[in-house]
């Protein structure tokens, strides 16, 4: 109870912060938008990403009536096997809809290691343990926006959707000695963890033209929710440039998660290069 007030509290909060962000970035213009000029006919755009994210955070895995293992998969992670990031959004006048689908698939092992954690207690001196996992994680987002700001320096975007997430991790075990109630044929084994919630969110988003002909942009994205989970957002930024053919951007994006599942959380931290198209 008390953390779901907490984060009540917060969202107002973050909303005031988020029209402060659009009177700066819009600056002077700001006054004299220009959304009623905006063309009545749709307009599209799409961005294909390559994402390279560091994963942090930890996971709590239940182990039925006797004990739990928690890791944080940045001890265990090393090898990103597939990532992939899109964006597609329609605009129509002021109106706007985008939605955004990000896939990462890793996995990492190590021997005679001791970063894992059971029933709250690190393993013991003298005893190690092999250990593999193995992350699979989708996350959607879709909402839609309207544009309070449209002038030939600056645009800013108010948005309210929700974002789900799938994700599917999988511990594999084997402890070199007893550690109750991890014994005998109990000390190897593996265990997995499955979510599949949806999230309510509210963001914004916009991009801040500048050069000579403005062919270059900072492009700025912020969002924070809440819902199956105790609590969601993320926010990048970057910068881009505009060709005749479409754009060139990279940005750096970081994805939090704090889960209701005890103490777990996921964090995605890292690099994003990518193309985008419009027409």
């Amino acid at each position: 109870m008390i953390r779901r007030r907490a984060t009540a509290w917060l969202l107002p909060q973050i909303m005031g912060a988020l029209f402060a962000l659009g009177a700066f970035v819009s600056g002077p213009a700001g006054a004299q938008t220009q959304t009623q000029s905006l063309p009545d006919t749709w307009k599209f755009d799409a961005y294909i990403y390559g994402y390279f994210p560091e994963l942090g955070g930890s996971t709590t895995f239940p182990g039925g009536t006797t004990a739990s293992i928690s890791v944080d998969p940045h001890q265990l992670i090393s090898n990103l096997k597939f990532t992939f990031m899109g964006w597609l959004a329609a605009q129509k006048g002021p109106w706007g809809m985008f939605t955004d689908v990000i896939y990462v698939d890793v996995s990492g092992s190590k021997t005679a290691t001791r970063d894992l954690n059971i029933a709250g207690v690190t393993i013991p001196a003298g005893i190690t343990a092999d250990a593999n996992l193995d992350l699979k994680t989708t996350l959607w987002t879709l909402a839609g926006s309207y544009r309070f700001v449209d002038t030939p320096q600056a645009g800013f975007d108010l948005l309210a959707g929700a974002r789900y997430i799938d994700m599917k991790q999988n511990l594999g075990f084997q402890l070199s000695a007893d550690v109750p109630p991890f014994v005998g044929p109990g000390r190897q084994g593996s265990k997995e963890l499955r979510l599949q919630n949806w999230d309510a969110i509210l963001g914004a988003k916009g991009r801040y033209n500048f050069g000579e002909r403005r062919e270059w942009y900072v492009p700025y994205y912020i969002d924070v929710g809440t819902g199956q989970d105790r609590l969601t957002w993320q926010a990048f930024a970057g910068i881009g440039y505009a060709f005749s053919w479409g754009d060139v951007i990279a940005v750096w994006r970081y994805i939090d998660y704090r889960f209701y599942n005890g103490d777990s959380n996921l964090t995605m931290n890292g690099p994003a290069i990518g193309a985008g198209f419009h027409w």
